[in-house]
């Protein structure tokens, strides 16, 4: 999801939060749209989805035609529908023997030149490449469309679809696929007078598909600024397009979002990346994105989704699923800078995108008249939050200085404005309270390199996992702050801007996550028949260790670390969860009876020991507790770890980083051969937890002297 920067941000006015879909149908003012989800498509060779649940609708409401009730149904690769309900008919059906859950449809939010050279995955022949493998793969985006025109979506130089290929073309007579951009459908509803078509309205499709799969495109910058050549991580792949998301909806709705899912595993994509997601993390049977997740894992897809916009408060990540792949947003070591050079000769270092120049003069500085045109008009502002950076260019300001308790990431703005730290605000405040007649320049952007980098982005929403403590949230992190990427030049850069460009500067996790979705697919071209629980435990066991946050503990912020590609394709060993495996783990939260069956497909219930399994003992890559606070503990993870290395190897264990009592049995084992498991166990204990230090954490890493398996341990006391 493309961040909301305080209030300022372009997409914190466009995109309203998470507003529920209840407009009402005519002349019935109490239906509102709700997703009936009725867990895997049965069996049966004769079952008919859409008869199914026709006859359903037709039994709770008493109709015999639905068609003004019915928005859509799932039937490719699960079952269920969605349609307009009462409350009674909504209870009346959530009763039902084959419906696992029923919940509204909500409006959910949207979560570059040298990123991925900082990465590690360079252009040419610097990067390993399997260019065959890559063409046959398909990346799945679920998003706001692509604009088919864009140069990142050309597809000269691509042969036909892989074979494998199942999807359609419906982007209507304004949207042409081509051998690139092979399939598009669009779930947002028909507005009258607006196109109903895949082209994105929004700009951010375009952005996070051209990230992830977009081609290499030479010269492009944002008016001078990040000049380069735009690429994605995969430039040799296919792109399937799935609109959800629409500036007429003002977000994504969650009943096209499970469309979408529902259609992309049909159509036989390799992997899916959205970068949308809610306020809160929820439970799995009423989160259209776990649901739609778990029916991709099932078929050997993996999804990777955007952590949130929602920092540095912590339990604010909202992609909480252990079958999802959650990506936390860093910087890169290139930041952009605007300074303002004040009257008395000082200079103070903002952040902005700001590429109008005002060719040094310095204007009369005004403070806290963002809303009287008197004061402001021919001045710069001083603006105490965001909140009203936009109206003061409506009230004639030539340019604003903006206060913000978090400037580590540069915006476009549609007029001169530099983001100041307190620190750096108060220093200009100080000038004029000493001064009779303060004045200042607010400069053009330039680009900088050698920040320190990676960290992680104030912005980035932080665990612990609110929905289940024992799962370490976000997974990775990867580059998510000022990317430059593929745009709509239909829509302005930012609020009030009059200016359309074809490729724009975002920010957000928005931005990181098509950035792993690239890594995913790069490492599947190299192993193909890999599983998304090894593709996953690959990307994160080989992950760079961090730079020290200054907002939370540091796994919260960032997970395993910061992505590494070309380590990713060798990882030595990998943590593998099947379908049964988070079936055991569904148990162990107490999911069971019909719900559990109708979710997994399977006709079975919970055993004693999966009923009695804990979560923390599914084998994920990263290994979280909690505690009770201030009271001795002791907690054992179970693991099994698969070779991908070499045949005959020995690894050792070794735990780094810790001031808790660690204990890995056993500590030495050997492999004989290729795809061979071992099991171990993990045992921290330690003498309590509490307000002083309520985090603590290692990492446990084996080694045959040539991989280095990596994985965090995370212990926290309870609240």
């Amino acid at each position: 999801m493309a961040k909301p920067a305080d209030s300022y941000c372009l997409l914190s006015c466009l995109f309203v939060l998470f507003v529920s879909c209840t407009s009402a149908a005519k002349n019935d003012q109490d239906k509102q749209v709700y997703i009936v989800y009725m867990g895997a498509l049965p069996a049966r060779v004769d079952y008919m989805p859409m008869s199914h649940h026709t006859s359903i609708l037709q039994e709770v409401t008493g109709a015999s035609s639905i068609e003004s009730r019915l928005v859509r149904n799932y039937k490719r690769s699960f079952n269920g529908f969605a349609a307009w309900l009462t409350e009674s008919e909504r209870q009346i059906l959530a009763k039902m023997e084959n419906v696992v859950s029923v919940f509204p449809s909500k409006i959910l939010k949207l979560q570059t030149t040298a990123s991925w050279d900082f990465v590690g995955l360079k252009k040419g022949k610097r990067a390993k490449r399997n260019p065959s493998i890559e063409s046959d793969t398909i990346i799945g985006v679920i998003d706001s469309g692509v604009d088919p025109l864009s140069d990142s979506f050309s597809d000269k130089g691509f042969g036909p679809p892989p074979k494998k290929w199942k999807g359609v073309c419906q982007g209507t007579k304004h949207f042409s696929c081509n051998n690139k951009v092979i399939g598009a459908r669009n779930y947002t509803p028909k507005t009258k007078g607006v196109p109903h078509s895949a082209i994105d309205n929004m700009g951010h499709g375009s952005h996070t598909a051209s990230t992830a799969a977009g081609n290499a495109v030479n010269d492009v910058s944002f008016y001078g600024l990040a000049n380069g050549t735009a690429r994605g991580g995969v430039p040799g792949a296919r792109i399937a397009v799935y609109k959800v998301c629409d500036i007429v909806l003002k977000g994504c709705n969650t009943d096209g979002i499970l469309s979408a899912f529902d259609d992309a595993i049909g159509d036989n994509v390799d992997l899916i990346t959205i970068s949308v997601g809610d306020q809160n993390g929820l439970p799995f049977e009423v989160d259209t994105i776990a649901i739609g997740a778990f029916h991709a894992m099932a078929k050997g897809i993996l999804t990777v989704n955007s952590a949130g916009n929602n920092g540095p408060d912590p339990s604010t990540v909202t992609s909480v699923a252990p079958w999802i792949f959650t990506v936390g947003a860093s910087n890169t070591n290139r930041a952009f800078v605007t300074k303002v050079v004040l009257g008395d000769g000082k200079t103070v270092v903002g952040r902005s995108v700001n590429t109008f120049d005002l060719k040094g003069t310095k204007y009369p500085i005004v403070y806290a008249g963002c809303l009287d045109r008197k004061l402001v008009s021919g001045k710069i502002v001083m603006c105490d939050s965001g909140r009203n950076v936009e109206e003061a260019k409506y009230m004639g300001a030539v340019a604003s200085i903006v206060r913000s308790s978090a400037a580590d990431t540069a915006d476009v703005f549609s007029f001169p404005v530099s983001v100041l730290s307190g620190h750096a605000y108060d220093v200009v405040l100080s000038y004029m309270n000493s001064t009779k007649n303060p004045i200042a320049a607010v400069l053009k952007s330039e680009t900088v390199f050698n920040q320190k980098a990676p960290v992680v982005a104030s912005y980035s929403s932080r665990g612990p996992n609110p929905i289940v403590p024992d799962i370490l949230k976000p997974d990775i992190t990867a580059p998510g702050s000022e990317i430059i990427a593929a745009y709509s030049p239909t829509i302005p850069p930012s609020i009030a801007d009059t200016r359309h460009l074809k490729y724009s500067i975002l920010s957000g996790t928005s931005m990181s996550c098509p950035h792993v979705a690239g890594v995913a697919a790069y490492v599947k071209t190299f192993h193909p028949r890999w599983s998304p629980s090894m593709i996953q435990s690959a990307i994160m066991t080989t992950a760079w260790q961090m730079n020290a946050s200054t907002w939370m503990p540091d796994e919260f912020a960032y997970g395993a670390g910061h992505v590494n590609p070309l380590a990713a394709i060798h990882p030595g060993l990998v943590y593998e969860a099947n379908k049964a495996d988070h079936i055991a783990f569904l148990c162990g939260l107490n999911y069971s009876g019909k719900n559990l069956r109708l979710i997994s497909g399977e006709n079975n219930s919970c055993t004693k020991a999966q009923s009695k399994s804990l979560p923390r003992n599914l084998n994920y890559p990263s290994m979280t507790a909690q505690v009770p606070a201030k009271k001795p503990f002791k907690v054992t993870f179970r693991r099994t770890v698969t070779n991908v290395g070499t045949s005959s190897t020995t690894y050792k264990a070794k735990v780094v980083g810790s001031k808790l009592n660690v204990e890995v049995i056993p500590n030495v084992f050997s492999f004989k051969s290729m795809r061979e498991k071992k099991s171990f166990t993990v045992t921290v204990s330690g003498q309590g937890l509490g307000d002083e230090k309520p985090v603590v954490s290692s990492q446990l890493i084996w080694s045959d002297g040539v991989h280095f398996v990596r994985s965090p341990i995370v212990v926290y006391a309870a609240n």
